[in-house]
């Protein structure tokens, strides 16, 4: 007897259905041909609400292989509730093999932050992003932002950007610092700290970035210019952690979260979890290097 093993499976390979994975990975294909560019997608329904990660989800189901080891962070941690379930999900609609060692993986996802750990050629870098347009603080309307990115007609961002210093003395933008790309596009990074922006540039991997709700992809492929945005007497910088240190492991050069003991004392923590163990156990990760990091004494 033949047996019919078409319908073996109670879903696809990825969940996602192969003719939209084809038409994911072709926008992908275009965006990294075109450094900071958004690219329109499908973006289909997900056993998930959309504005909880659809968009890094998709990108990932559509260039996962059975031979991939898969990580997932959720603002540093391993352990969020947001990274467990989409760790789980990725891994029973794959079966691939996944770990919290960035060193270890090959396809990395992320929600709001970039790992402490340097990524290599070897790897892609998977964002998670709720809002893609880095005009809309300054332009409403979708067609008009369109039409700026067309001309490179960034004026109205940086008019912003000098208001604020006049108004604060700085530019008060924190969490997703818009970036010039490959001297062309003005791109959100995603919602990443300060901290992260440097670590954008001429990095390894390959970064892909998907939103979901917003329907948008976007990459900045290996060893690519990205600059964040700033004055000639106004110069970016990070989150500054002076005067600080990591409690476990007295370490100064990495971002820091608050923690409030019971007694009401008030300690430091490395945000990035997996970096922290391997500190922790006596090793010696290989972080990022820029400018930034650098000027920290350690």
């Amino acid at each position: 007897m033949i047996e019919n093993k078409k319908y073996a499976q109670k879903h696809n390979f990825a969940f996602i259905d192969e003719a939209t994975k084809k038409e994911i990975r072709r926008k992908l294909l275009k965006a990294v041909a075109i450094p900071g560019y958004q690219v329109p997608y499908s973006s289909p329904e997900m056993p998930i609400a959309r504005g909880w990660g659809t968009g890094g989800l998709h990108v990932t189901l559509a260039v996962i292989g059975k031979d991939d080891i898969f990580k997932i962070i959720d603002q540093g941690s391993d352990a969020s509730v947001n990274a467990c379930n989409l760790r789980e999900f990725v891994h029973q609609m794959t079966g691939c093999q996944t770990t919290y060692d960035t060193a270890e993986a090959t396809l990395i996802q992320t929600r709001h932050r970039i790992t402490e750990e340097e990524l290599t050629e070897d790897q892609i870098f998977i964002y998670q992003v709720p809002q893609p347009e880095p005009l809309r603080s300054v332009e409403r309307y979708e067609y008009k932002t369109r039409q700026m990115h067309g001309e490179a007609d960034y004026a109205k961002m940086w008019v912003s950007l000098y208001e604020q210093i006049v108004r604060h003395g700085d530019i008060m933008l924190g969490a997703g610092y818009p970036v010039k790309v490959n001297h062309r596009y003005v791109m959100a990074p995603s919602p990443i700290p300060r901290w992260d922006v440097p670590n954008l540039n001429n990095s390894k991997a390959l970064h892909l970035f998907g939103a979901g709700r917003e329907k948008r992809l976007y990459a900045v492929p290996p060893y690519t210019v990205v600059e964040p945005l700033e004055f000639d007497d106004i110069k970016f910088h990070t989150e500054s952690f002076a005067g600080t240190e990591c409690y476990r492991t007295n370490y100064k050069k990495a971002f820091l979260d608050e923690l409030y003991f019971d007694d009401g004392s008030k300690h430091y923590i490395i945000n990035d979890s997996n970096f922290l163990d391997k500190l922790d156990a006596g090793q010696e990760p290989k972080q990022h290097e820029n400018i930034y990091i650098n000027q920290i004494e350690a």
